[in-house]
C-alpha cells in the first residue's frame, strides 16, 4: 500500500519556521513534496500571475537524508498549487497542506490570506486541502505545541474523507511550546478590520501611505474560532469556495425586473 502523498505549500516563503516544521509533522504520516514561493507572499488572497512569467526551479533547504523533494516558486501561493498539480507532480496528492502561517487566519483574516488560498486551490480541484495558521506573528514563533493537532487534523481527514466542496481553516493559539487544551469545529466569527491610513513622504518629498487597523470583533457567539482561540483550543473551521447566498436567492426571485 503507498503512503499518502502530502502537497505541502504556504505564503510566508520556502525558508519560513512555520513550512519547515510542517513538513516535519506531514513526513511521519506520508511521501511529502513541497512547492512554495520562494519569497513572502502573505495577504496576496487567491491572487493568480496571468501578465508575468512564472519561475520555478528544484532547490534543497534541508540537506538531511530523506529529505523530501523541493521546489521554490516566483509566484503567489495559488500559483503554486496550480503549477505542483499540473507541471511538477507525477501524481494528484492525496492532501494538500498550507502552513503554517505566522500569524492568524481566523474570522475575516480567511479572505485575504494566501495560505487558504492556496487550500481553496486545491480544494477547487477536488483534493482534500487544509490551511493550519499559528496565532504568532515572529518568524521565531515556536511551533513544537503544534505536531500532535496538525498530524491528528491531517490523518483524520484522510480516514474519513473530506466533506464536498469543503477546505478546513485550521487555526492554533500561541502556547509557546505546550500543547492546546483540545481541537473544536467551530463558524467563522462575524468581524471586520478597522482601517487606518498612515500618511507619510518620503526623503524626496513623494506622498506614500502605510495599511494600519485594528481587530473589530463583532461576534459574542461561543460557538467561534476566535472564541475557540481565546479559551485555548484549535479552532477547525469547514469553508466553502461556493460563494452563492443560497439563503438570498428566494428573495431575489421576488424582485420585479420587468417594470
Amino acid at each position: 500500500m503507498k503512503n499518502p502523498l502530502i502537497l505541502v505549500t504556504n505564503d510566508d516563503g520556502i525558508t519560513a519556521p512555520g513550512l519547515r516544521s510542517l513538513i516535519e509533522f506531514m513526513k511521519e504520516i506520508g511521501d511529502v513534496v513541497v512547492v512554495a514561493p520562494d519569497s513572502p507572499q502573505s495577504g496576496m488572497g487567491h491572487a493568480i500571475t496571468i501578465d508575468n512569467t512564472l519561475y520555478s526551479k528544484k532547490v534543497i533547504i534541508d540537506k538531511d537524508k530523506g529529505a523530501p523533494a523541493e521546489y521554490s516558486c516566483s509566484g503567489t501561493p495559488a500559483d503554486c498549487v496550480k503549477l505542483a498539480l499540473q507541471e511538477l507532480l507525477d501524481r494528484k496528492p492525496d492532501i494538500v497542506v498550507s502552513g503554517i502561517n505566522h500569524g492568524s487566519n481566523a474570522s475575516i483574516n480567511v479572505i485575504y490570506s494566501g495560505t487558504m488560498s492556496a487550500a481553496i486551490e486545491a480544494g477547487i480541484e477536488g483534493i482534500p486541502a487544509i490551511g493550519f495558521s499559528l496565532l504568532d506573528y515572529s518568524w521565531k514563533a515556536d511551533f513544537s505545541g503544534v505536531g500532535r493537532s496538525a498530524k491528528k487534523i491531517v490523518q483524520e481527514a484522510l480516514t474519513q474523507g473530506m466533506p464536498r466542496g469543503t477546505v478546513l481553516n485550521v487555526n492554533i493559539p500561541k502556547t509557546d511550546g505546550a500543547e492546546p487544551k483540545g481541537i473544536k469545529i467551530c463558524r467563522q466569527a462575524r468581524a471586520n478590520w478597522r482601517e487606518k491610513f498612515d500618511r507619510r513622504k518620503s526623503p524626496t518629498g513623494r506622498e506614500y501611505f502605510w495599511l494600519t487597523g485594528e481587530f473589530e470583533l463583532l461576534d459574542k457567539g461561543e460557538d467561534t474560532d476566535i472564541h475557540a482561540l481565546s479559551e485555548g483550543f484549535v479552532s477547525v473551521v469547514p469553508t466553502q469556495f461556493d460563494l452563492t447566498a443560497h439563503h438570498a436567492i428566494q428573495q431575489l426571485n421576488s424582485w420585479n425586473f420587468n417594470e
